[in-house]
């Protein structure tokens, strides 16, 4: 079993991993994103879970609105930007099948967990 307390403080930060799935925190300051237009996860899909603030989810050309209670699925190798559009921090808790992150948030090579 492993357990955590979460501070989502400004960033990214891997929380951490089992074998199979990868729990991280992001926090997007108002005004700011996170991504872009070639930001994918070729090897993981990405679970990512609106805790507070509000936001623009940017996948595949597709837009999408964000507000705490918001979950949404980008799928591996799906292009994405996330950005704040609200007055407050955006903060969102992300799972990844499989890990898609070291432990300094460097992303894996494509197949490597």
């Amino acid at each position: 079993m492993k357990c955590k307390a979460l501070r989502f403080g400004k960033g990214f930060r891997v929380a951490f991993d089992a074998r199979r799935a990868q729990a991280a925190e992001m926090v997007i300051a108002p005004g700011d994103s996170e991504g872009g237009p070639d930001n994918r996860h070729r090897g993981a899909d990405q679970w990512l879970y609106v805790v507070a603030g509000t936001g623009l989810a940017i996948v595949e050309d597709r837009r999408k609105a964000l507000k705490a209670g918001s979950l949404l699925v980008i799928e591996r190798g799906e292009r994405h930007e996330i950005r704040n559009t609200g007055r407050t921090l955006l903060k969102t808790l992300n799972f990844y099948h499989p890990p898609a992150f070291d432990a300094d948030g460097e992303l894996l090579s494509p197949g490597r967990s």
